[in-house]
């Protein structure tokens, strides 16, 4: 069954256009995504030559681009020969084998591919997909506690995907109503819908579709997420089939004002020449995450995360790493209350297409977890979305559905389940030349992670007061900055204060840490303590103890290049007068030059 999902995962891939004419249309409808054209004109070559390897490579290559790489199993079979890619046609087979749940048969084809290949990026990601099928084996004896179940009171033999959930109200994506066909899939465009639920008991006379204004005709419109208070929301439209290779999808946001929804406007994470799609806003409502092919990605589709200010803009674009991101196709992020991002990928350790992944934190890292063999099949299965703790929606294509894409019921009842939310809490200061403290509003916070990386940013209102969210036994620095004040840099652990899982009674714990910031204001002459950096008797040279100490004022000055310092050297009384200034003088020059090699 096709995934109505494809209408936001499309790609052009460069063909040489043949001279036939009939062939020329085939392959210009090719190059414009219009992958059930390519289908029916190659299947007619085939009718007439069935192994024809380049009409075979061609309806394998629109199967597999318009998602249905299932379908794509017997064409790339037959697709090995002249005018085909064999790297490419062996990898894609044996996902086709996979997606079909022969992972015996798939195995045997990475294995062939490992031993021909001599593409090194290739051949790391084929070592790659023979890991994830060893993996399937010892996941699939895992024992988990989802129960899931069709929606039924919703679906239909159309696709209906992409489920978000606000104000007692769940939006979703759903081609049952148009009559317009998208060529690339064959299948009709897709509007956005909302119908009154509690959790999941939807009641269905109250289902419609958005105002006009959003659901454009002849324009795919899908895959919606909303700011916590459910008065702004960000979706993607696009894959009108005007442009080539689906490059027209990207992000929109509208504001709920006088009772209804304003006219979208792109956001400013949109690439003219990629694509963006599959939004999600964290809980808090400050963090976008998407999904795209701008250049720079680890392959295929990739996850970002951007940061929104109080005006509905971005900013601090950045990919989520190749903890993350893969070869493959990562899409369809969601972030839940506890913070833990869930995602889809087809390049992670999976059942064949897109399966649902979750990110744990482990002393620091990333660690991917798929949610195993209840929530994942060999179909896609994506959306995820969790209107409490232990139970939501997702969507999957697999089979005994009721056509296309369906939205599931799901409920999780591990009976060990319990969700502890860290946060750390702060107030600004600013010291007062009697050394009393002071509320320092307006100052721009940041998180950064052990790796220098920031996580999180929070602008202090007049209360002074910042919140983040943290996670049990991580290493994190605080920064702090505003106008007129020297940048202050602090260290802060959550080692030590974590609550044992087995202590607590309920389903879900809230903990808040408590730190104070406190910034300097600008100055002449301020005075900044440095243990004293000693050096070997006789020597000039800086040794770990003088480094770790001499780091600390690299930090201070990279985080306020306009500070100027004065250094001075002294030794002690042995040797003569002119031997103990030269030697102070070497010493002297040995920190500044420790200073210059790090960038100061």
């Amino acid at each position: 069954m096709p995934s109505t999902k494809l209408r936001f995962l499309l790609f052009a891939t460069a063909i040489t256009v043949a001279s036939c004419s009939p062939e020329k249309k085939a392959q210009q409808a090719f190059k414009y995504a219009k992958y059930q054209k390519v289908i029916s004109y190659y299947k007619g070559v085939l009718a007439r030559q069935p192994n024809n390897p380049k009409a075979n490579y061609f309806v394998a290559e629109s199967y597999r681009l318009s998602n249905r790489i299932k379908d794509a199993e017997p064409f790339y079979a037959k697709a090995k020969g002249r005018g085909t890619k064999k790297d490419s046609v062996g990898l894609y087979y044996a996902k086709a084998l996979q997606a079909n749940g022969k992972y015996e048969e798939a195995k045997k084809e990475l294995d062939n591919l490992a031993a021909s290949t001599e593409d090194e990026k290739l051949k790391d990601r084929v070592g790659k997909e023979l890991k994830g099928l060893d993996y399937l084996t010892n996941l699939t004896s895992k024992k988990d506690y989802y129960r899931v179940k069709n929606l039924d009171a919703l679906n239909t033999p159309f696709a209906e995907y992409a489920p978000a959930y606000s104000n007692s109200e769940l939006y979703f994506a759903s081609s049952r109503t148009n009559a317009r066909i998208y060529e690339a899939s064959g299948t009709p465009f897709t509007d956005l819908y909302q119908v009154d639920t509690k959790g999941a008991n939807v009641d269905i006379a109250t289902l419609k579709t958005l105002p006009s204004n959003i659901n454009l005709q002849n324009v795919n419109t899908g895959c919606i997420t909303f700011t916590p208070d459910g008065k702004l929301m960000i979706f993607a439209r696009g894959n009108s089939g005007k442009r080539k290779g689906g490059s027209d999808v990207d992000l929109f946001l509208s504001r709920f004002r006088n009772g209804q929804w304003s006219d979208p406007v792109p956001i400013n994470v949109n690439q003219p020449n990629s694509w963006e799609s599959t939004p999600a806003l964290s809980p808090d409502g400050r963090t976008l995450y998407f999904s795209s092919n701008r250049k720079g990605g680890y392959g295929g589709l990739d996850l970002y995360s951007a940061q929104m200010d109080s005006r509905g803009r971005f900013g601090k674009v950045k990919n989520l790493g190749p903890d993350i991101n893969t070869g493959g196709d990562e899409l369809f992020p969601y972030v839940a209350e506890n913070s833990k991002l869930y995602f889809s990928s087809d390049g992670h350790p999976g059942y064949g297409m897109l399966d649902l992944f979750v990110v744990n934190r482990a002393n620091g890292k990333n660690v991917i977890e798929n949610l195993g063999p209840t929530m994942n099949s060999t179909g896609d299965d994506f959306g995820m979305f969790l209107f409490k703790p232990d139970r939501g929606f997702f969507t999957s294509n697999r089979e005994n559905g009721k056509g296309d894409d369906d939205i599931y019921t799901f409920v999780n009842d591990d009976p060990n389940l319990r969700v502890v939310n860290y946060y750390l809490q702060g107030v600004t200061y600013a010291l007062r030349k009697d050394s009393t403290r002071e509320i320092l509003p307006d100052t721009k916070i940041s998180l950064l992670g052990s790796d220098g990386d920031v996580m999180q940013d929070f602008t202090t209102g007049n209360d002074g007061k910042f919140l983040f969210r943290v996670y049990a036994d991580e290493y994190y620095f605080l920064l702090g900055e505003r106008d007129g004040y020297l940048v202050k840099r602090q260290t802060y652990t959550t080692h030590g204060k974590s609550v044992p899982l087995e202590s607590l009674k309920e389903l879900v714990t809230n903990i808040t840490l408590d730190t104070v910031l406190i910034l300097d204001k600008k100055a002449k002459n301020l005075t900044f303590v440095l243990k004293n950096i000693y050096f070997a008797y006789n020597k000039a040279d800086i040794n770990p103890e003088a480094a770790h100490e001499l780091d600390k004022l690299v930090q201070l000055l990279n985080d306020n290049p306009e500070i100027k310092i004065e250094m001075g050297s002294h030794t002690d009384s042995v040797a003569s007068d002119a031997y103990n200034i030269e030697l102070s003088q070497r010493r002297a020059e040995s920190t500044v030059n420790y200073l210059i090699r790090k960038g100061i």
